[in-house]
């Protein structure tokens, strides 16, 4: 009985072969080329003795402390983009499961009865001619398609990438949360700190109102001098609205990210930025610009995309041999209810099912070239992004050098307008400068702290900026991706 049944499998599939070069996919293949790291020439990105940005998000520490911590974990908690990623990689995972059930054997079970009214000029034997009487069938259904040409198998191995796509996905979207929250941090603090300012420095100009006033009257200074003053103080007070208006917008931009409403961004503390300084030069990580490959997880997506859409192409190339499988049944058969399980009613029968696409109208053909299109596409998308990711970090590492240049010549001039403005005091604690040399000095200290402050927070975005490009500490091997 099994060799009987195996040599109609067999046979039925070799001729199916024979038939097999009516549908072809002759002439249907793949024509963008996958860029490797060695293509582009990045000798400036020579991997130098930095160290690659923590794993999770703990290099927030180095920006913002335990604070922007507190805030990234709580956004990346209740932001809804996060659950559109997370629910993306779920159905992954369902697909691939599903996918996976359909290559294994399928068995189940079915009951058919039907009251009907048997012909009198068929070849239905009498007592049944014209008469009425229900027809049963209750049987256990067995079905399995053997995977001669690798389709199942194909099938899997695109699920599980678009899977592992998914979770990549899920860590980029992870890494871009956090950076807009820290980015909208620094501003946060930046803008605090420059209406602080802002403030200072209308205080020191209602002084010299009130002493250029004086001096007038002394016939020392003329109305023009105040008038002067009184400009300057009006464009103060117009920049201090602008800096009360960014930071209520910049509250409600975190608050966003949060995934929460207005107010949350109320109940913020206030963040600061450390002290200016002169920063070190940034050193880049050892094994650029290669180990980009595995920590970026818009890279690593691209490259799972790229593998989807390769077992997609073998799935559809597959779908252009022989369907072959294998179908069988056992169970009880009769007409009238009453015998249904007599031994006497038994059936069970076993053997192949062949299918073979011959003249289809060009559709497997068609099939075929879309999903070629889509792997072409697929594999420009990970040029793109490779191409991309190696601008990012060219850029970010030259912006940075050149910010340490810019900080080293700020913490300069921002040294000598605190040592001129100390000198003012001391002269005219003895007598030999009046108060306006005093604040004009402080003006100018002033001046040079805003300077020096939109120096800072500019680098710490840049620095996030960098930490992104760099991954912000995804690995691709500590994810199995």
């Amino acid at each position: 009985m099994t060799h009987f049944i195996l040599k109609r499998i067999l046979a039925g599939s070799i001729s199916a072969i024979l038939l097999s070069s009516c549908a072809n996919f002759q002439g249907i293949g793949p024509s963008v080329k996958q860029n490797d790291v060695s293509d582009y020439a990045a000798g400036t990105l020579a991997g130098g003795s930095g160290t690659w940005p923590a794993s999770g998000a703990s290099w927030l520490g180095t920006i913002g402390g335990a604070p922007l911590q507190d805030l990234v974990e709580e956004a990346l908690a209740g932001n809804p983009g996060m659950e559109i990623a997370a629910a993306r990689v779920s159905a992954s995972k369902a697909l691939a499961e599903a996918v996976h059930g359909a290559a294994l054997p399928a068995v189940g079970a079915s009951f058919d009865s039907a009251y009907q009214r048997f012909t009198e000029n068929g070849m239905i034997p009498a007592p049944l001619k014209g008469s009425f009487e229900s027809n049963n069938q209750l049987a256990l259904n067995f079905s399995y398609e053997f995977d001669f040409w690798g389709k199942h198998a194909a099938e899997w191995r695109s699920a599980l990438s678009q899977e592992k796509m998914a979770e990549a996905e899920l860590h980029g979207a992870r890494l871009v949360l956090t950076a807009a929250v820290a980015h909208a941090w620094v501003q946060l603090a930046r803008q605090s700190a420059q209406l602080d300012l802002t403030e200072q420095q209308q205080a020191l100009h209602q002084q010299l109102d009130r002493l250029t006033q004086q001096r007038i009257a002394a016939g020392l200074d003329m109305d023009s001098d105040a008038q002067q003053i009184r400009l300057q103080s009006a464009v103060l007070h117009a920049e201090q609205l602008q800096w009360q208006e960014a930071i209520a917008l910049t509250r409600n931009q975190l608050a966003a990210l949060m995934g929460q409403g207005p107010d949350r961004g109320r109940r913020i503390a206030r963040p600061a930025l450390s002290e200016l300084s002169e920063s070190p030069a940034f050193q880049l990580p050892a094994q650029l610009p290669l180990a980009l490959l595995g920590r970026r997880p818009d890279i690593v997506a691209a490259r799972w995309h790229v593998e989807a859409a390769q077992g997609d192409i073998d799935s559809s190339r597959a779908q252009f041999y022989p369907n072959v499988n294998l179908l069988g049944f056992v169970g009880f058969s009769s007409l009238g209810l009453s015998n249904l399980l007599d031994g006497g009613s038994s059936i069970v029968g076993i053997g192949p099912a062949i299918r073979l696409p011959i003249f289809e109208g060009g559709q497997l053909r068609a099939q075929l070239k879309g999903r070629v299109a889509a792997y072409d596409g697929a594999v420009a998308s990970y040029n793109q992004s490779l191409t991309q990711a190696l601008h990012e970090v060219a850029d970010q590492i030259q912006s940075l050098r050149a910010s340490d240049l810019q900080l080293r010549n700020q913490t300069v001039a921002l040294r000598a307008a605190q040592q001129n403005l100390q000198l003012a005091q001391q002269r005219w604690q003895v007598g030999t400068v009046n108060k306006l040399q005093v604040l004009g000095a402080e003006s100018n200290w002033l001046t040079q702290r805003k300077l020096g402050l939109d120096l800072q927070a500019r680098r710490e975005d840049m620095q996030v900026n960098m930490i992104k490009a760099l991954g912000g500490g995804f690995d691709a091997t500590q994810h199995a991706l």
